[in-house]
């Protein structure tokens, strides 16, 4: 008996990851499964035939996608006209949700029996919130990856099952490497996964780390960017690394560019400081006063609003410059309780966390029967 078809669509680095250990999981579920979509190296490793790299899909930013049009509208022509000539059984969404939804909507009008399901939804109970309608119209299932999001949705009337969170299941795995007293005391830097953010983040992050000469600094490069784009950033005596897990483990602070990472960095148990680039910063300079109005959260980064407090610092629009964030450096540097507080901040949020086996989980619901 033949396999189902299946179409990924991911749009960045994390999502390949996600993607790629997913797809590993559904050949344990169906193992002639043909399994195709839009995705990175990862993806194609674990078997899956790519239609279109996320190099040609990480755009961050209305100014960026107008920059990239050519590109952004060949992405959804692609897509398109993959998805017809697929026909698949089901399609699976991982975050990327501007272009996701896009591409669900025309699935939904061109392809109705095909079951639609979103992994790692947009995080609607951060901003957009009317968004929670679009997906529960298009999607036949919602898994989601924080605790708190069943009952989010079920607020609405709909439904979104919590298969456990897959970087906190990764990290769980991971091999603990305890820091080297021998070695020098590093600075960890996570600009991005996106050329604009790394552009419009990295030279800060280092004038910020710079600051503290007997640190040596690591700049942790993403899967999907070349080492030359980082070329022109760094000076002699500063190293790029592809091991982001084991530099994180082995720093004494890092800076992260607000995201997934900053989860990343809190579970590997590194004190951090968490940054966050938007355009027209001065404009936006009463965006702390201003949040309760756009946003329905009090904070920014993954690891507060988990916690549902300030574990570590956010500078964010016009609060991201070198001052604040070395100020904050140096606090993380130099305070041991201002240190053991954030440790401690971690280890409650890994509980809270869980090692649920997220994409075994969501593999055994894509896979099955309706």
């Amino acid at each position: 008996m033949s396999g189902k078809k299946y179409f990924i669509l991911v749009g960045e680095a994390s999502g390949d990851l996600h993607a790629a250990e997913l797809i590993k999981q559904i050949r344990q579920c169906d193992p002639d499964a043909a399994i195709s979509g839009f995705g990175g190296d990862r993806m194609k490793a674990a078997g899956c035939c790519i239609y279109r790299h996320i190099r040609f899909m990480a755009f961050m930013g209305f100014v960026a996608v107008i920059r990239h049009w050519r590109e952004v509208r060949d992405n959804f022509r692609i897509a398109r006209e993959a998805l017809l000539k697929e026909q698949p059984d089901v399609l699976i969404l991982i975050d990327y949700p501007s272009f996701n939804l896009q591409i669900a909507s025309f699935c939904k009008q061109h392809l109705p029996q095909t079951k639609i399901c979103y992994y790692i939804p947009p995080k609607v109970w951060a901003w957009k919130r009317r968004r929670i309608h679009k997906i529960a119209r298009l999607c036949d299932r919602v898994c989601g990856i924080f605790p708190f999001e069943p009952a989010f949705y079920a607020k609405y009337g709909y439904t979104c099952d919590y298969v456990g969170n897959p970087t906190a299941e990764e990290l769980s795995r991971a091999p603990r490497v305890p820091r080297d007293p021998s070695m020098p005391r590093s600075i960890a830097i996570l600009p991005g996964s996106r050329p604009s953010e790394i552009t419009n983040c990295l030279p800060r992050m280092l004038e910020a780390a710079r600051r503290f000469p007997n640190y040596r600094i690591v700049v942790c490069a993403a899967p999907n960017i070349e080492d030359g784009f980082y070329a022109t950033y760094l000076r002699h005596n500063e190293t790029l690394t592809r091991d982001t897990y084991g530099t994180v483990q082995q720093a004494s602070a890092a800076i992260v560019n607000s995201g997934t990472a900053t989860l990343e960095t809190a579970l590997l148990g590194c004190p951090q400081v968490a940054v966050y680039h938007l355009a027209c910063a001065r404009l936006l300079g009463l965006i702390r006063w201003a949040q309760p109005l756009v946003f329905s959260i009090r904070h920014f980064t993954l690891v507060n609003i988990i916690a549902g407090k300030e574990v570590i610092k956010e500078c964010v629009a016009n609060d991201f410059t070198v001052d604040k964030v070395a100020t904050e450096l140096h606090r993380l540097l130099t305070d041991e309780a201002y240190k053991k507080e954030m440790l401690a901040s971690y280890e409650h949020l890994r509980s809270l966390l869980g090692t649920h086996p997220a994409a075994q989980t969501t593999a055994r619901i894509i896979t099955s029967k309706p």
